[in-house]
This record gives C-alpha cells, structure tokens and sequence, in this order.
C-alpha cells in the first residue's frame, strides 16, 4: 500500500460525526482512557480517590489507544477523549467544535520500532522494502513517516501494514510484518514476545508526543464546573507522581501488569505534567502542514489555534499555560 493512499485511509477512519453529548445537566463525566503509561495521572487521581474529593463523579472507559478513544468521544460513547495531540490535529480538518483542553504527559521515546533479526534487519535503514505494522491515523503512524523519512531515502518505500494495537505482538511473531512502530506498553510486549529474535531500532527524538484531554465545545459550555474538578484531580496526581514515583509505579503496574523495573523505565520516558505551552502549537501547526501535505487534505484559513483552549487550564493552574496568546 503506498504511503500516500494509507494516509488519506487513515483521515477517513478519523473522520468524525459531530455528535454532541446529550446530557447536559448529568452528574457524571464519562472519559476515554487510552491504556498505557501516558494516561498514568488518570490511574492515580483514580486510585488515590483524588476526582471523588474534588466531587467529580467520572466514568472511565478503557481504549486501546487515543484514536479509539476519539471515535468513542465523536459517536456519543464518552464526552472526553485521551488522545495525543495528532488525534485533534488531524479531526480539526473536519470539526470545529474540538477543543484541546491540557495535555498530561508528553514523551519523545514512547514510541518505537520493534523488528525481527530473521527478517533481515539489523539496522533502521534495512526497514527499506520490509513490511512495518502500525495503527492508521495515529501518533505512531506519524512518527513512523517520520523515522522512515530520517533514516533511508528510500525506507518511504516500506509497506504498510494497518493493524489494530491488539495485533501488533501476534503479527510480528507470525511473521506477518517485519516490523512494527507502536507504542508502550504494547512494544515492550512485542520485544518481549520475540526474545532473541527482536530489535528494538534507534529512536531519534524526532517528535515529542503530548498525550492530553479533547472535549467538545458544547461540553465545555455545559459542564465547565465539573471539567474543572477533573483538572484539578489530575494536578494532585501530577504532585503524587513526583513526590511519590514508587508508589506511581505500583499503581502504573496494577494497572498493566508487567514488573517494577518495566513501570520504572516508562515513568522514566515520560514528563508528567499538566500543561499547554508554545511546543504544542509548533507540533500541531506542523503536523497540519504534514496533513495538507501527505493525506491531501483541504487547507482552512484560519489556524489551529481555535483547537487548543487555554481557558480551563488557567483557571485551575495558570501558571501551566505558556502560550504567546
């Protein structure tokens, strides 16, 4: 499949209906957690009772990455979805009701690529040619354009594969693909699973993932307070995270599984911190560039500085915003 024709599948997979949750005066928040260390703050406000003393009632769904927390968010399952900033940047083309509310952790190494040695590669510029896995229409599709692009001219020439991220470890080891860019835990898992026959390939701090909130503006306008009580929750886990990292960890391992030393070296590759700053922009600018450029997607006048939404942020943790407007 080539890149370009995989890359306008994956916007159609992205693309949204512009439901709007109908229950404006309910209690209850319903969130789209994706599972992994990026939502590690969500863990602990929820296993510390953090939500339930600020009064946020929450309901949390599990999702086996951001884009299908979106696509629970856009048909009316959830009213928030944990996504990185790619999944808003991406749906903005398409909805102008989104708004990226706070990011909660941001990583540039939580993403890699895990190949097998039979398949021939030994280093990142043998993927050329190879088949290499990975989810249509997310961050790990975008930072493997990316990687591709920075370590063999012709490594663009790969095949892709879609796959979704509960298949990723079996397809490696049936030999399906010769490699996969995908995210942690499922990586450690894949790197695992293969033993002596896996790699994991150099990972060039070639994009820095912030891993956040997307609501809908109508969600903001009918349940502001409550998206404040959420906020406020995450910023008590993000003081327990730094001042108590080993009981973080025990919680990052309950949640899923693996040993002390697997949770330990995923805290290690992430930045747990409540924030919107001037990256965030430069990445989700470059990133629409990126779009109109390879998916062929339709340029709109205006900016995405209508996605990101400062307001909330800066009544709870104004000095968590460091944006030029």
């Amino acid at each position: 499949m080539g890149i370009r024709s995989w890359l306008r599948q994956s916007m159609v997979l992205l693309a949204g209906c512009c439901a709007v949750w109908s229950g404006a005066g309910a209690q209850t928040l319903s969130m789209g957690v994706s599972d992994g260390p990026v939502s590690l703050p969500i863990y602990v406000a929820q296993a510390n009772g953090y939500f339930e003393r600020e009064g946020l009632n929450l309901s949390i769904h599990s999702c086996s990455s951001g884009r299908d927390c979106y696509k629970k968010m856009a048909d009316g399952t959830v009213q928030i979805a944990t996504a990185a900033e790619l999944i808003a940047t991406l749906n903005s083309f398409n909805r102008q009701d989104l708004a990226f509310i706070a990011t909660i952790s941001a990583s540039s190494s939580q993403i890699k690529i895990v190949a097998r040695r039979s398949a021939g590669i030994a280093t990142a510029s043998q993927v050329a040619g190879k088949r290499v896995g990975t989810v249509q229409g997310s961050s790990a599709a975008y930072f493997l354009t990316r990687w591709l692009s920075s370590n063999n001219p012709n490594a663009r020439d790969s095949r892709l594969v879609p796959l979704e991220p509960g298949n990723v470890v079996a397809a490696l080891q049936r030999g399906d693909i010769d490699a996969a860019a995908i995210w942690e835990p499922v990586a450690s898992h894949a790197f695992a699973a293969l033993g002596s026959n896996g790699l994991l390939l150099e990972n060039p701090a070639l994009y820095t993932q912030q891993f956040g909130l997307i609501v809908s503006r109508a969600l903001i306008k009918a349940q502001e307070a409550d998206l404040l009580k959420l906020l406020r929750g995450l910023l008590q886990a993000e003081r327990f995270i730094a001042e108590q990292p080993e009981k973080a960890e025990q919680v990052l391992m309950a949640r899923l599984g693996g040993t002390r030393a697997q949770a330990a070296a995923q805290m290690r590759e992430h930045a747990y911190r409540l924030g919107l700053d001037v990256s965030l922009a430069e990445t989700m600018d470059g990133q629409a560039r990126w779009a109109i450029q390879e998916v062929q997607v339709q340029p709109k006048p205006d900016t995405l500085l209508h996605v990101i939404e400062p307001a909330l942020l800066r009544k709870v943790a104004p000095e968590a915003v460091q944006l030029r407007y």
